[in-house]
């Protein structure tokens, strides 16, 4: 049983490893544990523009977050799969992994977020995956996942990775709307699809697209446009965004061969007799992302439902920490956001679990508000926003939690 440090990280994504830097500067021993073989999580995938004419690249990144934590004395174990913890009669934690027991004091999980999926026929096929799997498989991986493919579903997730697909040189033949079902709601229909779009217009490509965007501001002109929009999509990247068409069925015998879509009505109802089949060797289905908080209810954490973060978030405070003595959470667990606001909800948890372990060289009350607002300021100057609503409903959790 591995005993000799103060504090144990679950996850070395953003959020984790800027709290095992902060942590470790302020005096704590820091372990910090990840199943994956390398540090980084899902910044491994991310390479994007953004506003200013800067390259946001998620390796270089990481590899930054990683060297700042090591250089703080935080050790880095990877290929370690947390699968329990426990609270102990000394009111510490105990870890069960796949390497043996861990205990510590005090608990951070910064285990991120994983990927819905729109259900439809056919997605059981080889050659469909997630869009998050295309992502690793072209910018980590450098697997290239097919010559053709079809990415349904649109949202800021998809948004980016096309970009950064086509930035590999993977051919898309289209951008299609998933099929209205239990599952999908609002991604499925269009009105509410073109209002998300016009949100992160930040990642068009180009002006025309941007300016396009600020015209979509009221929703009178959102209805004239998407009465009006192209059934054969308007090309963003050079990848036709048919907001006009959803898809019927993914169509292939042994795997992918084609997926079937149709036209649709400006309220989502496809059209019969307007079916017909796009030629495609893969498939990327973009179903949006939830928070990762399983080892919190096993800790026995309570939770709340708040949509806008993504769906089921752990209680916690402003200063990341949660009604069970000892256990902390930041990142992506706490609500779907962007790794620039993992990475300063990480800061807050370090800062404040040395506070509460007080570590040799503990911050004071002042450094842990600046750092949460901090947290505010980027969260605002994000480019990318997943719900117009986040900082309200983050700002409602924190005032109705006493933690």
């Amino acid at each position: 049983m591995n005993t000799n440090c103060d504090l144990i990280v679950v996850g070395a994504g953003p959020a984790g490893l800027a709290a095992a830097c902060s942590a470790a500067q302020a005096g704590l021993k820091v372990l910090l544990l990840d199943e994956f073989m390398k540090p980084g999580g899902r910044l491994l995938g991310q390479l994007h523009q953004e506003p200013g004419g800067a390259w946001w690249n998620g390796i270089r990144e990481a590899q930054l977050l990683v060297l700042g934590a090591q250089e703080a004395g935080a050790v880095i174990e990877t290929g370690v799969s947390v699968t329990g913890l426990e609270r102990t009669r000394d009111n510490g934690w105990t870890l069960w992994t796949n390497q043996g027991r861990y205990r510590s004091p005090y608990v951070l999980l910064a285990t991120g977020a994983a990927e819905s999926a729109n259900p439809l026929p056919g997605w059981t096929l080889p050659g469909v995956m997630s869009i998050g799997a295309a992502q690793v498989m072209t910018n980590v991986q450098r697997v290239r996942v097919g010559k053709r493919g079809v990415v349904i579903g649109m949202n800021v997730l998809a948004m980016a990775i096309v970009s950064e697909l086509r930035l590999a040189g993977i051919d898309l033949a289209a951008i299609v709307l998933p099929p209205g079902n239990a599952l999908s709601g609002s991604s499925s229909d269009p009105e509410a699809v073109l209002e998300s779009l016009v949100r992160f217009a930040d990642l068009a490509p180009n002006a025309m697209l941007k300016y396009g965007a600020k015209l979509l501001q009221s929703s009178m002109t959102r209805n004239i446009a998407l009465n009006l929009y192209p059934k054969q999509g308007i090309r963003m990247m050079g990848v036709p965004l048919q907001l006009r068409r959803c898809a019927i069925e993914i169509v292939g015998r042994d795997a992918v061969e084609g997926v079937l879509v149709a036209d649709v009505t400006p309220r989502g109802e496809p059209i019969a007799g307007s079916e017909r089949f796009m030629e495609a060797d893969f498939v990327c289905i973009a179903g949006g992302l939830y928070p990762l908080a399983e080892l919190a209810a096993v800790a026995g954490c309570p939770f709340r439902y708040v949509p806008e973060l993504g769906g089921h978030v752990p209680v916690h405070g402003e200063n990341m920490q949660t009604p069970v003595p000892g256990l902390y959470v930041a990142g992506n667990i706490t609500g779907v956001e962007s790794a620039k606001v993992a990475i300063a909800q990480g800061r807050v948890a370090g800062l404040s679990i040395a506070f509460s372990a007080a570590a040799e060289n503990a911050p004071d009350e002042a450094e842990i508000k600046d750092a949460m607002k901090q947290v505010k300021r980027i969260r605002q100057e994000a480019l990318i926003q997943f719900h117009p609503d986040i900082a309200r409903s983050r700002a409602k959790l924190y005032q109705t939690e006493t933690v």
